[in-house]
């Protein structure tokens, strides 16, 4: 059996991804660490009713937010635009402009998609847990907030907590700077926020890297995520 997990093509990688799936999506907000050709390549493959999970819901358009002047932002708006998206986790879904709103707030305007806002740490250590195979911890974030309406509380120390969920998804899209073929992972800089987690809280995680080195070409004691997480590769010069 091949341990060869490198892919040769993006719109190959996502081919499975079916209707009604959970997906995280890395990265944190601009452009750095998210896998904008997996998004591309889904949005041509077509599936519906998705619920996806990150950081934001499309903060980059429409006001270019953390892209390079000249270029066309890519996020989760291609998705929510292409009418995809039946679900948003996050913490910051709206635009980094009030006076412009992004894909996500127009759809949740019009009663088109629906929300559930999860504090940035609160949503990193559920998806942490997730992939630990911790079901649920105490967090005070959101206690005493409509965050926390509804949700089982408990006093630690004299300050009331909420009971948060491990949090784990169908698929993850993330990405990362190289990998070997068979998924070891290295991340660059903040790419790291993110995509680490979700790596390992998915059922499927498939990576976008910037290079697929020969194997030994990453150094086991610089590996981010093992290759036991990671499903897919594929190299963003794949098909160039």
């Amino acid at each position: 059996m091949s341990l060869d997990k490198s892919v040769a093509t993006f719109e190959e990688a996502v081919s499975d991804i079916p209707d009604g799936a959970s997906i995280m999506i890395g990265g944190f907000g601009g452009a750095g660490g998210m896998p904008h050709r997996l998004m591309v390549a889904l949005v041509a493959q077509g599936a519906r009713e998705l619920t996806i999970i990150g950081n934001t819901a499309g903060i980059a358009a429409p006001t270019g937010f953390g892209w390079p002047d000249g270029e066309t932002p890519i996020d989760h708006a291609i998705l929510i635009e292409n009418g995809q998206i039946a679900k948003v986790i996050a913490s910051f879904p709206v635009s980094g402009s009030v006076s412009r709103p992004n894909a996500f707030e127009l759809a949740f305007q019009r009663g088109e998609i629906e929300l559930e806002v999860v504090p940035q740490g609160t949503l990193a250590e559920r998806i942490r847990a997730g992939g630990a195979g911790i079901p649920a911890f105490y967090t005070p974030t959101g206690a005493g907030t409509d965050l926390g309406v509804g949700k089982e509380s408990r006093v630690f120390d004299g300050r009331e907590t909420v009971l948060e969920l491990g949090m784990r998804a169908d698929f993850a899209l993330i990405r990362a700077h190289k990998s070997d073929p068979i998924g070891n992972l290295i991340y660059s800089g903040t790419s790291r926020s993110f995509n680490m987690p979700m790596a390992t809280a998915a059922d499927v995680t498939i990576a976008e890297v910037d290079e697929i080195v020969e194997p030994g070409g990453i150094d086991a004691e610089r590996v981010d995520t093992p290759s036991i997480y990671v499903d897919r590769v594929v190299a963003r010069n794949s098909g160039e």
